[in-house]
């Protein structure tokens, strides 16, 4: 019989998983990692090592029980316009269906996000034929927040946001100046289908506590990757990657639009370059779900699900957490 998952330990050791989007379906913790495979890959800064392929949908009753494996799910042969990479994934419910949403490559290289639908949490999903239009970059994150629903997305690098700062892909478009401020994620508003976006992308602010812009070159606090957006107490905390700085970190506004104000780090780095992550609450607590490369020995496209508690202060920041430090 399958023992219960410890925090901060992995959640499957069968398989490589990253990038938890975790959610409470149906009474139980439904998680949607993208599935690292155990290829032999050169790193680079365009993340042609993360050759992910498929997606399996992960759950658990409750922190003591054990963590199911509902196998693959959705597979890129299925999807007619995606091409490769299906990178980080997040689901949501509205409409009596389960949506999965995911970011690949198109045919033309460039990264788009598409959607898929299940009667079921635990899928399997069926992918729509074409991307949603107006979609592009990764990771995408999804709120919803009474009866409408937003989407976050956006990455750096590999992830290719930098290249549509003009609203258009230029192929060769590089990041702001290290002074200018730093590219933020975008976000749109879905229509009630949750198929198609209300509304072209808009940008997020992410400013300091004096209302200026976090700047470009701020790697210690600026966007990366890796959006997540939860509420607590009447706030959005918008929660995301510094990317070369190793760290998750967060901001907290007044709507979904934002700007957000920067307040500090929710997780210290962990083994392996990349971080990602998700935050949910279930049965009164609140957990932290992140991935690290403990399981392969540190190779960075060869990652582990993990989870922990999350606990916030009394003015609504949230408490950094050591991923190895004792509980």
């Amino acid at each position: 019989m399958k023992k219960p998952v410890k925090r901060n330990e992995p959640l499957v050791t069968h398989i490589y998983t990253a990038d938890p989007s975790a959610h409470v379906f149906e009474g139980k913790l439904y998680i949607y990692p993208s599935h690292d495979l155990n290829h032999e890959q050169i790193s680079n800064d365009n993340g042609d090592q993360y050759d992910m392929e498929d997606y399996h949908v992960l759950s658990m009753e409750d922190e003591n029980s054990p963590c199911v494996d509902h196998g693959e799910v959705l597979h890129l042969r299925d999807i007619p316009w995606a091409k490769q990479q299906l990178w980080a994934p997040d689901a949501a419910y509205k409409n009596d269906t389960y949506y999965l949403f995911f970011p690949a490559r198109d045919h033309d290289h460039i990264f788009r996000i598409g959607a898929a639908t299940s009667s079921s949490p635990a899928g399997p999903f069926v992918p729509q034929p074409d991307y949603i239009p107006g979609s592009f970059s990764i990771d995408p994150a999804v709120l919803v927040d009474g009866d409408r629903a937003y989407m976050y997305f956006g990455g750096l690098w590999g992830g290719q946001l930098e290249k549509w700062q003009t609203g258009e892909f230029i192929a060769d478009a590089e990041g702001p100046a290290p002074n200018a401020p730093a590219l933020g994620p975008r976000v749109a508003e879905l229509s009630d289908d949750m198929l198609t976006f209300k509304e072209a992308p808009h940008e997020i602010s992410i400013v300091d506590s004096s209302g200026q812009p976090i700047l470009a070159g701020d790697e210690e606090r600026r966007y990366f990757e890796g959006p997540w957006m939860h509420t607590y107490n009447g706030k959005y905390y918008l929660s995301y990657s510094t990317g070369s700085t190793h760290k998750l970190v967060y901001a907290i506004g007044d709507n979904p639009y934002g700007p957000f104000t920067f307040q500090g780090t929710i997780l210290t780095p962990v083994v392996g370059w990349t971080t990602h992550h998700s935050i949910v609450q279930f049965q009164d607590r609140w957990y932290l779900f992140y991935h690290d490369s403990s399981l392969s020995g540190g190779a960075d496209n060869k990652r582990c699900v993990k989870y922990t508690e999350l606990k916030y202060n009394a003015d609504g920041t949230i408490q950094t957490i050591d991923p190895y430090g004792a509980e």
